[in-house]
């Protein structure tokens, strides 16, 4: 593949994670969470699996990743619980931003405690740079206690938790190729949602508008399917260093959509902070400290 094409191509897939707290608001207004997370497993499943059969992968998996799959599954279906509740109760841009932001610095710091990643000096400022650039993100000293631990706030603390969480388990996985087990992951957290959290009869799919087919369809093949396997496939063109480069774009998105799709107000505290944090990463992610 042409590098020009996919660098367009990877700016094109951070956009649709970027797109997808958007369309989640858009969507909290026909379902709840686990309507949405099934309704998005099914069209996932399909485009994905499509994906997988075109390109004449195997779909065997080894018993010790099927497992690592299910555990995957549940924290799955945590993080999109509370992704969802988010973005509803929340602001979408806010949400895209912060979470974004705190996910790599979650799985450094999980990475740290349990695994003993080696925290340096030069990480140590990082980390407290992120934290200082959370806390700018949130204004936090414009609002009380009370206004700065708002349930959504919270929700999204969880979410960028719980997806460092799973990216850590992901890490575990060998023998079976990557994109496989992310289908797997997205299969079993369908199957869970369908099995103990909806009656599937309540499904209005015929009193849904074009608005709910264009988000639904945008978040599930789009930002989903499509936004997945570019990531892997620059991760394996171009190294995971140089992908996760891109990855500081997804708050920018977030933040540009939510004012454009949504009429959300861009506050000046939320870019400053956003930018702090990126920067944060950044020295994270750099070659040094890999």
């Amino acid at each position: 593949m042409n590098k020009k094409l996919l660098y367009f191509l990877i700016v094109l897939a951070m956009a649709g994670w970027g797109m997808s707290w958007i369309n989640a608001k858009v969507l909290s207004n026909y379902v709840d969470e686990y309507q949405l997370m099934f309704i998005r497993g099914i069209f996932t499943i399909i485009s994905f699996g499509t994906f997988l059969i075109v390109q004449k992968k195997i779909f065997t998996i080894s018993f010790k990743n099927f497992l690592l799959a299910f555990l995957n599954a549940i924290i799955m279906l945590a993080y999109m619980k509370y992704y969802f509740l988010g973005t509803k109760f929340g602001t979408a841009s806010l949400g895209g931003a912060l979470v974004s932001s705190l996910i790599p610095i979650n799985t450094f710091l999980l990475m740290a405690i349990f695994f003993g990643k080696k925290i340096t000096k030069k990480i140590f400022f990082a980390l407290l740079l992120g934290i200082f650039g959370v806390l700018v993100t949130l204004n936090i000293w414009k609002f009380s206690y009370q206004q700065i631990f708002t349930i959504y706030n919270q929700y999204f603390l969880l979410a960028s938790l719980l997806w460092a969480i799973l990216s850590i388990v992901s890490g575990k996985v060998n023998d079976t190729p990557i994109l496989v087990f992310i289908f797997y992951v997205y299969l079993m957290t369908t199957l869970l949602v369908m099995f103990f959290f909806i009656d599937i009869q309540e499904l209005k799919y015929i009193q849904y508008d074009g608005i709910f087919w264009l988000h639904i369809l945008t978040l599930s093949i789009f930002a989903t399917t499509f936004s997945t396997i570019i990531y892997f496939i620059g991760i394996r063109k171009l190294g995971t260093s140089e992908i996760n480069s891109f990855m500081f774009l997804v708050p920018v998105f977030a933040i540009l959509f939510g004012a454009f799709c949504l009429k959300e107000k861009i506050n000046f505290s939320t870019i400053i902070g956003t930018t702090i944090t990126i920067v944060a990463v950044k020295i994270i992610n750099s070659k040094q400290n890999l």
